[in-house]
């Protein structure tokens, strides 16, 4: 009985601050001035990438359109973030430290979490802050070691919009799936256009 009342209360706990950040993820989007143009997540666990990342605000962005989607989605994050007094709040928004000499824990945690049962949308931005040569191919094996599909998002300065693309399934191909990738960035600017780097893995050429 004891279990099945604290299951109870967890739930009711989740669903009230679901409905909390909704609605403030709602009031968010009717204030700013960044339109939402987003397709539906995905009714599964799933991979999101959030490009072209070239500004922290991209991560507010991500909060807010699954804020008023009702999804839940984690986010990976260097380990020193999660020191201090910035751990829970960091672990409340979704996030999970990675220690970045033990890459592959990053893909034990996600498999992880796919086996759980737990439907959750792991946020990676493959590109950083600032411009470079390309993008890191971390987010790819991670959808393919754990057998996630990939939803597209997306910031758009050009246009003043923000939102998701389509879900993709990665097929092995690297380059035709990128070829994919491409074709949906090829107009997407990010918040900083300068900053934008090209969707282009180095295993493209080795492949």
């Amino acid at each position: 009985m004891t279990r099945t009342t604290d299951a109870s209360t967890a739930r009711g706990r989740y669903r009230h601050r679901m409905s909390v950040s909704r609605t403030l993820a709602r009031t968010y989007w009717r204030l700013s001035r960044w339109e939402l143009r987003t397709e539906p997540f995905p009714d599964k666990s799933g991979l999101l990438v959030g490009a072209p990342h070239t500004s922290n605000w991209d991560f507010v962005f991500m909060l807010a359109i699954a804020g008023e989607a009702g999804a839940k989605i984690r986010w990976l994050g260097k380990h020193t973030l999660f020191r201090g007094w910035r751990g829970p709040l960091m672990r409340r928004l979704g996030g999970i430290p990675v220690d970045r000499r033990d890459p592959a824990g990053v893909v034990d945690d996600v498999l992880a979490m796919v086996r759980s049962g737990e439907v959750v949308h792991l946020v990676v931005t493959p590109e950083g802050t600032r411009s470079g040569s390309g993008w890191k191919s971390g987010f790819y094996r991670i959808a393919r070691e754990a057998g996630l599909p990939v939803t597209l998002g997306y910031v758009d300065r050009t246009t003043m919009t923000v939102g998701l693309g389509p879900t993709i399934e990665l097929t092995g191909d690297v380059r035709a799936d990128m070829d994919t990738v491409r074709a949906f960035y090829a107009d997407k600017a990010g918040f900083h256009p300068a900053l934008r780097t090209e969707p282009r893995l180095a295993r493209e050429e080795a492949a």
